[in-house]
């Protein structure tokens, strides 16, 4: 019951990602891209440590590692 209930929630979660991005494309829409987020994040730095991308990087090993890796 548990496993039907997270990946309703996986689906759920797609599905309000994908409208956000429609929502996002759309002329005159105040809501940035999901690119332009991901560019705002990479760009994020402490001093000389690229603070964003090592973020990024920990996002997809753990991604990977709880969702590929099994």
């Amino acid at each position: 019951m548990s496993r039907i209930i997270v990946i309703g929630l996986f689906i759920l979660v797609a599905v309000l990602l994908g409208v956000v991005a429609w929502f996002a494309r759309r002329e005159e829409s105040k809501i940035p891209s999901l690119g332009e987020v991901a560019g705002f994040v990479m760009q994020y730095e402490v001093g000389r440590v690229p603070v964003g991308r090592v973020a990024v990087l920990g996002f997809w090993w753990w991604a990977g590692w709880h969702f590929f890796a099994r």
